[in-house]
């Protein structure tokens, strides 16, 4: 994953994560980014300073990561890990980008299989090749998506919508 510096054209700065300079393009040729302060489609790159891996420095952010998934405390382990819901659109830009929003989790879901709790274990299944390869989702904890990630298992959460939570 890249991390990119954004900038909107009111200035705004802000930072998305992509699977390459091609995702990013897509997904600004698309209309699929937009700026969360204004809402503008018009987001290019900002300049940014090189992040330079060492092998010390790869450590330490493995060690910083597992670190803040021991200090969410047992009890907050347990719960799945949920991400904050977006809040209700206040402008048209902001509308359609909800729109955009749930017509790409519609399509996600629509083309995965919801594991439920079980989606640590199927991960790790197919991360190992030890169950098919196919698109899941489900339920995990802090925990679970802290050790998934240190086994490098990527993993992304759904968005939440504001329906989601009524």
């Amino acid at each position: 994953m890249i991390r990119y510096a954004l900038r909107c054209k009111a200035g705004h700065g802000f930072e998305g994560w992509f699977r390459g300079l091609e995702d990013f393009e897509t997904q600004k040729a698309t209309g699929l980014l937009a700026c969360p302060a204004c809402g503008s489609g018009e987001v290019d790159k900002a300049l940014m300073a090189p992040a330079v891996s060492t092998a010390r420095s790869k450590e330490a952010r493995a060690e910083k990561a597992a670190a803040s998934v021991r200090q969410a405390g047992a009890a907050e382990a347990a719960e799945p890990a949920q991400m904050p819901a977006i809040a209700a659109p206040r402008t048209p830009e902001q509308a359609a980008l909800m729109e955009k929003l749930r017509a790409l989790r519609a399509e996600l879901t629509a083309n995965a299989e919801d594991v439920g709790t079980a989606f640590p274990e199927e991960a790790r299944k197919i991360h190992y090749g030890e169950a098919e390869a196919r698109g899941i989702y489900g339920a995990a904890s802090r925990e679970d998506v802290g050790e998934l990630l240190e086994e490098g298992i990527a993993v992304m959460p759904l968005p939440v919508l504001p329906e989601d939570r009524n």
